[in-house]
Parts: C-alpha cells; sequence; structure tokens
C-alpha cells in the first residue's frame, strides 16, 4: 500500500538538487570543490590563492557560479574547469538506504536539477545507491551554463521534461533557487545546511516545507 501523505499525491514531478541536498551537508563534498575552484581560477588568471578566493566568491555572488563570472568575464573554456573541479574524493558518500526507500514510494518522475555536471551527479547517487531511482538529470552544460537561479533556465527545463510546475516539487538547499520554482506554481522544500550563503533569497520566500535531514524527511511523508 502507498503510504505516501495526501497532500504529496497529486505531485507528478519532484525536482531535487544534488550537491547538500540529496547528501547531507556534514559530507562537505564542496569542501574539496571549492579548492579545486580556487586552484583553477589561481592558475588560470595568474594570481595568489588568496586573491584568486576573493574573485571565486565576488563571481558566485554576482553571477550565480564562480564558472559563469570566469566565462564573462575571462572567456574562459567552461569544459576543463569543471572536469576539474569535479575530479574529487567520494567515498565519504555512504549508502543512504532510508533515502533509497523513500523514493521507492514516489511513483511519477524524479529528477536531478542541478548546477554541476551530469557525469558528477551520476557518480554521487551512485554512492548514495538512490541512481535506480533518479530517471533524469538537467545539468549545467543543458542549461547552457547559465546556472539557477535564472528563471529562464526554470523554463527550459519545465519544457525539456514537459513538466507541469503545479503538479511538481523542487527541493534545494539555496532559498535563492526555490524563488522561480516557486512563481512558476511549484511547492517548494527547502534543506536548511546552515551555510550563511543558503540562506539568501529567504526573506523573499517562503518554503512549503523544511527540514534540516533530507532523509528523515522523506520517510516521514511516506511512512517508511
Amino acid at each position: 500500500m502507498n503510504k505516501l501523505s495526501v497532500e504529496f499525491r497529486d505531485i507528478e514531478t519532484w525536482i531535487f538538487d544534488l550537491d547538500n541536498t540529496l547528501y547531507h551537508s556534514s559530507i562537505n563534498l564542496f569542501g574539496q570543490i571549492d579548492k579545486r575552484m580556487c586552484d583553477y581560477v589561481s592558475e588560470f588568471l595568474k594570481i595568489p590563492a588568496s586573491e584568486a578566493y576573493k574573485v571565486q566568491k565576488s563571481f558566485f555572488r554576482e553571477h550565480g557560479t564562480t564558472l559563469r563570472g570566469m566565462m564573462e568575464c575571462h572567456n574562459m573554456d567552461p569544459g576543463p574547469y569543471l572536469d576539474y573541479v569535479h575530479d574529487i574524493d567520494f567515498s565519504n558518500i555512504k549508502p543512504d538506504k532510508v533515502m533509497a526507500n523513500a523514493l521507492d514510494a514516489f511513483p511519477k518522475h524524479k529528477i536531478i536539477f542541478t548546477n554541476a555536471t551530469t557525469n558528477y551527479a551520476e557518480r554521487v547517487i551512485k554512492y548514495l545507491e538512490i541512481d535506480r531511482h533518479i530517471e533524469n538529470i538537467f545539468d549545467i552544460v543543458d542549461a547552457d551554463y547559465i546556472p539557477k537561479p535564472a528563471p529562464e533556465i526554470y523554463s527550459q527545463f519545465i519544457d525539456k521534461f514537459n513538466i507541469n510546475p503545479k503538479k511538481a516539487i523542487m527541493v534545494e538547499d539555496m532559498a535563492r533557487n526555490l524563488i522561480p520554482a516557486a512563481k512558476l506554481g511549484m511547492k517548494t522544500v527547502w534543506v536548511k545546511t546552515g551555510q550563511t550563503w543558503a540562506h539568501n533569497g529567504i526573506d523573499t520566500i517562503k518554503p512549503n516545507y523544511t527540514t534540516d535531514n533530507l532523509s528523515q524527511w522523506l520517510a516521514m511523508i511516506t511512512g517508511n
């Protein structure tokens, strides 16, 4: 018997962010990625790491991702950069049986919508052992390297997968990335990580649901 809570039974599409969402932020994969981004920017611009870090963070604030800022301001080729920054150690990720069992209860589509790459996302969900539950991945390449929360990317995303936003729910750790989803009529879930930058935009949106542990929340609403 499907024990999925009544309020979620009309949802046709579950949309998940990847980093710090499908795995707990304490795993801190982004700590590795952050360092590699800094190293790449330092080498590309021929500047000290301390200066590269400032550039990296200013681009994140102003352009949505370091990648976008480097492309727009320094004409950087995104391919080598993305390969380099995502070449990390995944061994801290352990299988998440709680999440896997919960995802079994969702009868409809489950899609990852990420500012990372498909190859990286596939590795993460394989380590989590939830890969068989994910139907599609929409990555930064699909988005023409324009990151969330650019509204036009959300429109491109829903068109590609023929999503009815009023019957979709989006799960994210970055509050600002939920704003375009809510404007389209999606329900929203904010995964709180405690990171200051993840709170950006929370004054603009009131998520339908909030949790600090996605696996446990999914288990609760599915009765697993």
